[in-house]
């Protein structure tokens, strides 16, 4: 789950997430100068004070619901480190990712309101972490499609523990590829904003070759951060639930609504930021012809749906984890263990069904 490090955190005059400190002209005639209206910056958001604070309180909650319930994802996980399944431990490395983005997310809280007063290595290094989430993320979730696939489709429950050893390898690769597909975030410096009079942490390509690093790093997005990985989900899950749907028994249907809300609750969070963006991107390159109140929409569109994807972090523990009954009843289990739960209540968690075990071989 990440932020496109286009935009800064403080909104004032949105265009400023874009670098448009030069979009006005002149023209000379006889009579002296002459403004180009078509040209001047968009005016600047009466509403901005109101926006910030609003955003301000919305990471605030982002963290105290997300820190909670990705640590308890990875106590349960942990503490059954002996019978993880290759989904658990995508599951983990997942926790991780959304785990890292949280802890960034005060460090957006402070900037969009003061402005970014953390210094240029911070500005790099959580726009990098960031990144890496965005590209990280939606990749695990990859790799629980395709073992569910696996596992459900094919019958490969009978190979777990050689399904748990390249989970690891594969982990590994997601990791490196996620930091490797990262590395424009280092583009990204804190500089002083005359528009905004605040100092503000964004990227700042080559002045030569701005449009087209821009461009290059927002279609690498959509394909490998997006599209790729969407068709390879949505194919799986597919699949699976077709299969599914050919089983017989009632608790077919409980594993069949965890994989449509997984796939609608991504296409919700993460599907309106990047249509903005390809929006922005021709808007950008004079594709489309659009007016100062256009650009003013797009520029608050594009901020709005990206810090919308930031709630996937939020809802991957309850998708992923609370959702799955082997991982409730395990979690009363721990819960018992520390006095936390007494015996009525892990009676009465064990006696609920369960899923078959096809499907109940890992927490989803």
């Amino acid at each position: 789950m990440m932020t496109d490090p286009n935009t800064s955190h403080h909104i004032d005059d949105f265009s400023e997430f874009y670098n448009e400190e030069f979009n006005y002209s002149a023209e000379y005639n006889d009579t002296g100068f002459v403004v180009n209206v078509e040209t001047l910056l968009c005016s600047s958001n009466t509403m901005a004070d109101a926006i910030n604070i609003s955003f301000c309180v919305f990471y605030i909650l982002i963290f105290v619901v997300a820190i909670p319930g990705n640590l308890i994802v990875g106590w349960v996980i942990g503490s059954n480190r002996r019978s993880l399944s290759a989904s658990d431990v995508y599951l983990f490395n997942l926790m991780l990712a959304d785990t890292l983005l949280t802890l960034v997310l005060p460090f957006s809280a402070v900037s969009v309101i003061h402005g970014w007063v953390f210094g240029d290595v911070l500005c790099k290094l959580v726009h990098l972490v960031k990144e890496v989430n965005f590209y990280t993320s939606i990749l695990f979730l990859v790799c629980i499609s395709v073992d569910r696939y696996l596992v459900i489709v094919r019958a490969m429950e009978s190979r777990k523990a050689q399904r748990r050893l390249c989970s690891g390898v594969a982990c590994v690769l997601v990791w490196g590829l996620g930091i490797a597909l990262s590395l424009p975030s280092f583009y990204n410096e804190a500089f002083y904003n005359k528009h905004s009079q605040l100092i503000i942490c964004t990227e700042r390509f080559d002045t030569d070759h701005a449009d087209e690093w821009r461009l290059a790093t927002r279609i690498m997005r959509h394909l490998l951060g997006f599209l790729l990985p969407l068709v390879v989900m949505l194919v799986c899950y597919s699949v699976t639930v077709v299969r599914l749907l050919r089983t017989r028994g009632f608790q077919k249907h409980r594993a069949m609504k965890v994989i449509v809300a997984v796939v609608m609750v991504f296409l919700l969070c993460w599907t309106p930021f990047h249509v903005t963006t390809i929006v922005d991107t021709l808007l950008r390159a004079k594709v489309v012809q659009h007016s100062c109140s256009t650009r003013k929409s797009v520029d608050i569109a594009m901020f709005a749906t990206q810090n919308l994807g930031l709630l996937h972090c939020c809802v991957n523990p309850v998708l992923y984890a609370f959702v799955g009954e082997k991982f409730r009843r395990r979690l009363m289990q721990l819960l018992y263990r520390n006095g936390v739960l007494d015996r009525l209540s892990l009676s009465r968690s064990s006696r609920s069904s369960s899923l078959p075990s096809e499907v109940t071989s890992s927490f989803l």
